[in-house]
């Protein structure tokens, strides 16, 4: 690495190089990729996460392990204010689980198309995972940019989109009980 600045020209070259980039992405000429990332946390009886909704703005979703209720709320930039809310019991879409389910949520990104209805899908989905039956469903919600452009309070209930079975194997619900060792003679 030292031999590219060992001499004055190398080094006003690389000079110029790193000048040149950093000068063209102050401008906004070089092409920018913009990132987006998700968090989820969760406990015992509850879990957290956050998507995309559209371009500018993201929504916070919850899921009650104990009542089996999911939730979504969206934040009006303009006002700093939650203002869209969204909900869906999902208990039944995994055959009626009960209080000792074991739940596990993720978000991931998706570009639905729009279709004829006053609504697009969110740009992002909600995975849910029932630890007790080994199945997983993918959820989004109906998100309207006008009214929440206009600072309307919107209310839904999240779409579901597919549930599916992923784990294939019977798993029993308490250890094997193994019959005691005979008796060395």
């Amino acid at each position: 690495m030292g031999q590219f600045f060992k001499t004055r020209p190398a080094c006003l070259g690389w000079g110029v190089v790193i000048g040149l980039i950093v000068g063209l992405n102050v401008q906004g000429i070089w092409p920018s990729v913009p990132l987006h990332a998700s968090a989820t946390h969760g406990l015992d009886k509850f879990a957290i996460a956050t998507g995309l909704v559209d371009n500018s703005v993201e929504a916070l979703y919850f899921l009650d392990f104990l009542t089996g209720d999911m939730r979504a709320a969206v934040i009006n930039p303009k006002t700093g204010k939650f203002n869209s809310f969204f909900t869906r019991n999902i208990a039944a879409d995994f055959g009626g689980a009960g209080r000792n389910t074991g739940y596990l949520l993720v978000t991931g990104s998706v570009d639905m198309p729009r279709g004829t209805s006053k609504f697009q899908f969110a740009n992002s989905i909600v995975y849910v995972a029932d630890a007790t039956t080994g199945q997983v469903a993918a959820y989004t919600i109906p998100w309207n940019s006008a009214l929440h452009a206009a600072g309307t309070t919107q209310y839904g209930e999240f779409q579901p989109l597919d549930v599916r079975a992923f784990r294939t194997a019977f798993v029993r619900d308490e250890p094997a009980r193994t019959a005691p060792a005979p008796a060395p003679k």
